[in-house]
């Protein structure tokens, strides 16, 4: 007998796959450069040369048993002392290496975290809209049930949204900042007030409620935007971290679990991290990057691309008359739909020009759509006038 469960899953596409795919089936039929795909977050910027520098010196200068060889299960002593030397040095931290868990990624690290963290059936997560779509199916499938707090006028984490929601079943709320797909990053003052009321919570009910904090995008963000980093706020914080998107290497899966010694019982949460990696399969992340990574580590990137053409649509979109959030981070553009069918019609009237956009009703908020615009800036001066044709057809 097949699980019917996995059956299901595996015949529903993702709605962002389902139409990048359409993309690029479109692209065989007519001129591709016609057709305006912004439905992945696939880095358009090239990964740092000190990435290929990195891989060269490990080719030429090492044994490949060496770097072709499995790491410890959680990751190797090199790796695992990097990380935490540029996370101490940049957030005034005092990690070991006996706080990082190596990873295939971001959803293996939320995947592995959520394993480790769920206990029963009645456990809860709390996500708030809106949210990365997989977030559902990682907490199910975890056996854990997901409860969604809606979006925010401004998109922020406020007090008052957690009223109710909150209760003695609440396991950990997870928190994506800068956010997919909105782009806002949460301000010092949505911390504060969210680590308040988990505080005063987790004594109500006598158990830790944790934040799992979901950190692929931490260092995109523009001008003088600061991502406050979150254990340094709550105690009860276990980061989840990628270079997907900061080294653009979506393809590598590389990245790590960080669990700070300030974490109610982290000696036994970090075994349960080490136990739930060892089932689900996610031990030793991939050796060559990990090598990479401890090369370049201090590495950061050049954001001026997104920065550019966020500007652009920012600029026009306005000027249009469109609604949308201010996206201070990360590469998405978070558009309110002027028309009633919502993000969907937006959507579909996008299609109509070859300009494909991702409607919104799986990340929480049915009324949007998002737009990756981590793409050639020609392409978003592309768009433009599409977005001002399909707002002049609404008031037609």
């Amino acid at each position: 007998m097949i699980s019917k469960d996995m059956v299901s899953l595996g015949t529903q596409r993702s709605i962002i796959r389902e139409i990048a795919a359409y993309g690029a089936k479109r692209k065989k039929e007519v001129d591709p450069s016609t057709v305006l795909d912004f439905s992945l977050g696939n880095p358009n910027v090239p990964a740092p040369d000190a990435v290929k520098k990195a891989i060269l010196e490990i080719v030429e200068n090492e044994s490949p048993v060496a770097y072709n060889s499995y790491t410890a299960s959680s990751g190797s002593d090199a790796t695992k002392e990097a990380v935490v030397e540029n996370l101490n040095k940049r957030f005034g931290t005092n990690y070991t290496k006996e706080n990082i868990y190596m990873t295939c990624g971001a959803a293996a690290s939320l995947t592995i975290t959520l394993q480790s963290l769920v206990a029963s059936e009645e456990d809860e997560i709390v996500v708030f809209a809106p949210f990365f779509p997989e977030y559902k199916f990682f907490i199910e499938a975890r056996g854990a049930k997901m409860v969604m707090v809606d979006a925010a006028d401004d998109f922020q984490i406020h007090p008052d949204m957690l009223d109710g929601v909150i209760n003695k079943n609440t396991k950990a709320v997870l928190i994506n900042s800068p956010n997919n797909p909105s782009g806002v990053v949460y301000s010092e003052e949505t911390i504060k007030a969210l680590a308040k009321v988990l505080k005063k919570k987790s004594e109500e009910y006598g158990h830790p409620i944790y934040i799992i904090s979901d950190e692929p995008y931490r260092e995109l963000v523009f001008g003088d935007v600061k991502v406050p980093f979150v254990p340094n706020y709550y105690d009860n914080t276990v980061v989840c971290y990628s270079w997907s998107k900061s080294l653009s290497l979506p393809g590598e899966r590389i990245g790590y679990i960080l669990v700070p010694n300030s974490v109610e019982n982290a000696e036994e949460l970090m075994a349960a991290v080490n136990g739930s990696g060892r089932i689900l399969g996610f031990v030793c992340a991939p050796s060559m990057f990990q090598k990479v990574i401890t090369k370049c580590i201090d590495v950061m990137p050049d954001n001026s691309i997104y920065e550019k053409n966020r500007d652009l649509l920012e600029e026009n979109l306005s000027k249009f008359g469109y609604e949308f959030a201010k996206p201070d981070g990360a590469f998405y553009f978070f558009i309110k739909s002027p028309f009633e069918g919502g993000g969907q019609e937006l959507h579909e009237r996008a299609k109509e020009h070859d300009m494909l956009v991702v409607p919104a009703a799986g990340f929480g908020c049915p009324e949007y759509v998002r737009l990756s615009y981590c793409v050639k800036t020609e392409d978003i001066e592309k768009a433009i006038p599409i977005f001002e044709k399909i707002m002049e057809e609404k008031d037609k």
